[in-house]
């Protein structure tokens, strides 16, 4: 019982210390005078680079674009063997089955 009356007052304390901090940054700061002073605006500065200013872009690799049919095609294959390899295996458990490497080109 002393524990949670315990965590009890320290979750209200923390409770209280973050609502005062959010009244502190929500706060507008409106002080005596109407008069705000004037900032100068000042543009940003791009970021120097290492040794160079100039950005060298590598050339574009152009991707082949293989369709969506070939690799559902392969995939449908590849669940297929795994599908035979593991219904053989339960028609025949044995230790050298179990550990067998598939033919599927997927596996490494």
């Amino acid at each position: 019982m002393e524990m949670f009356l315990m965590a009890l007052c320290i979750s209200v304390f923390g409770l209280g210390v973050a609502a005062a901090a959010f009244g502190a940054a929500t706060r507008s700061e409106s002080s005596g005078s109407a008069v705000q002073p004037q900032i100068p605006v000042v543009k940003a500065v791009a970021p120097t680079r290492f040794f160079s200013d100039s950005v060298v872009v590598p050339p574009v690799v152009v991707a082949r674009r293989v369709p969506i049919e070939a690799l559902l095609l392969q995939i449908e294959n590849h669940v297929r063997m795994e599908q035979a390899a593991a219904e053989v295996f339960i028609a025949f458990p044995t230790q050298a089955r179990l550990h067998s490497k598939t033919t599927s080109p997927f596996v490494n």
